[in-house]
């Protein structure tokens, strides 16, 4: 590690916190490193400051989001803009260029809009799931929100990070539909319909007149969102979640296969998510208490004897039926009908909900596949410990899941030496992401290189195969990035061009997900 990584970023020019103070008021503009640090990677070595901030910035509305960017691209300073900030396994709200200003967009969290008749959100970045939540439950309203396993991220940020939500409108990331956006010079630019002064149909249409602009702003620099609508879903009448049990390792393949023609015939929707022993335990303790009896990497015997004696098989999936009660109990058998085909597998029930019980729901499986926002994973979470992503895209084939599952976990088994950790969310009826990762210690820098290093050799490795990362860490972003090479990386160049265009100075989030404005490209 070389000292240019120890030593945090040069201090903020005076006369530029004293601009910014001026715009925001003093409470909100941070410049103390222990106020920075505040917001700072938590899954990041704890020594390294390489992607450390000049200032923490909480603009409260738009129009302090716009003043903030303005003084930034007067005086050519980087922003880097986060909601929540929780982004963690990816790097968190630490940006990628050391010295950049960060925003945050915690204060701006209003609740704009609850339409019940069109079933949808308007919200501010700094709305969090377990806001919307209460406040579609404080109107009364008759409708269900898609959420991730963690309820105390931001919508919007979660949304634009290709985040995952598991309600039927997660699939293909259906909710999202209309986005404000403040652009580089300050101006603010409304997506689709909203482009029409006083427009009626903004968050109820995707598109608009002309090419559509929302994607653009989704894992990219071109602008901040300061809201965006969010498609809601009707109650229905019954609601039954589930977990589908696969006993050995070597029945991944058919797991898949089936969940893959359940998808196409429409009677598993949302997004199912299909997790190996190891990872199960966020879910049941009792893997955890036996996991924690060994020492060090479990071999697969015994992998294979805490899914027998816990009951939660190799490879354990959760997934839910919604709709009609005759409806559900139909496509409830027909799950089971071909599940069963995988011998010695369970599926196990936790009862069907209504309006008149929806209060019961208290375990995790079937809280998050009814939009209530929790958080339970982290319960039993140890002190010190982080962990880092890598998710490729995996056509929605068993024996392709199986190629890229078997690729990783040698890597993580071999070259780090702990267990794979392994999540499969299928997004649509063709694809998953294969969502796997690894634990290091915080205070280790070995252990902290080796899993980087680690991953960083996944993501080569995997792109060889013809597998992508869907979204990267702040560490490893141009090297995602670079995977993505065809026509001599025409793809990036394409974007490049959009960069130098709509932020000619380069002061939004530059290096975003490998996009670097002109100035910085051959650094």
């Amino acid at each position: 590690m070389s000292r240019a990584d120890l030593v945090g970023a040069e201090p903020l020019d005076p006369a530029v916190e004293r601009r910014l103070r001026d715009a925001l008021g003093d409470d909100a503009v941070v410049t103390s490193r222990e106020g920075r640090d505040e917001y700072r990677d938590p899954y990041w070595y704890e020594n390294d400051r390489s992607f450390d901030s000049s200032a923490v910035v909480y603009p409260a509305s738009t129009e302090e989001v716009q003043a903030v960017v303005r003084i930034a691209n007067e005086v050519g300073i980087p922003v880097w803009t986060s909601s929540q900030g929780r982004n963690y396994g990816y790097g968190g709200p630490s940006p990628r260029v050391k010295g950049s200003i960060l925003i945050s967009l915690q204060r701006m969290n209003r609740v704009l809009e609850i339409n019940e008749k069109l079933a949808y959100a308007v919200v501010e970045p700094g709305v969090r799931w377990f806001d919307l939540y209460d406040a579609i439950e404080a109107g009364g309203h008759d409708l269900m929100v898609s959420v991730p396993d963690l309820g105390w991220g931001s919508v919007i940020g979660n949304s634009l990070d290709s985040g995952v939500s598991y309600l039927p409108l997660g699939m293909d990331y259906q909710a999202p539909t209309g986005m404000e956006v403040v652009l580089a010079d300050g101006s603010l630019l409304r997506t689709g319909m909203g482009a029409l002064p006083d427009s009626q149909s903004w968050h109820v249409y995707k598109r608009g007149l002309g090419p559509v602009l929302d994607p653009l702003f989704v894992q990219s620099n071109f602008g901040i969102v300061t809201r965006m609508g969010y498609w809601l879903m009707r109650k229905p009448e019954a609601y039954a979640p589930l977990y589908l049990m696969a006993p050995k390792d070597s029945d991944l393949e058919q797991a898949i296969d089936i969940t893959r023609e359940l998808r196409l015939q429409g009677v598993i929707r949302g997004v199912p998510v299909m997790q190996n022993t190891i990872t199960l335990s966020s879910h049941f303790p009792e893997i955890l208490g036996k996991m924690r009896a060994h020492e060090g990497t479990l071999s697969d015997a015994a992998l294979q004897e805490i899914a027998d004696s816990t009951g939660v098989g190799r490879w354990g999936q959760r997934t839910a039926v919604w709709g009609d009660r005759v409806v559900v109990e139909q496509h409830v058998k027909r799950i089971k009908e071909a599940w069963g085909q995988i011998e010695g597998s369970r599926v196990d029930e936790y009862g069907v909900y209504t309006r008149e019980n929806w209060h019961e729901i208290t375990d995790f499986i079937p809280k998050v596949q009814a939009g209530i926002p929790n958080l339970d994973m982290l319960e039993g979470r140890p002190d010190n410990i982080g962990h880092i992503g890598f998710s490729p895209v995996v056509p929605l084939e068993g024996t392709k899941v199986r190629e890229v599952v078997d690729l990783l976990k040698h890597i993580a088994e071999d070259e780090v030496g702990v267990n794979f950790v392994a999540g499969l969310c299928t997004v649509s009826e063709r694809s998953t992401v294969l969502v796997s990762g690894l634990n290091f210690s915080t205070v280790d820098e070995d252990s902290w290189r080796s899993a980087f290093d680690a991953v960083k050799l996944m993501v080569r490795e995997a792109a060889k195969l013809g597998y992508g990362e869907y979204r990267a860490h702040l560490d490893f972003m141009d090297e995602a990035s670079e995977q993505y090479s065809f026509g001599d990386h025409a793809y990036r160049r394409f974007v490049e061009k959009i960069k130098d265009a709509v932020d000619p100075n380069g002061i939004l989030s530059p290096g975003r997900h490998g996009i670097w404005p002109a100035a910085q490209r051959n650094r």
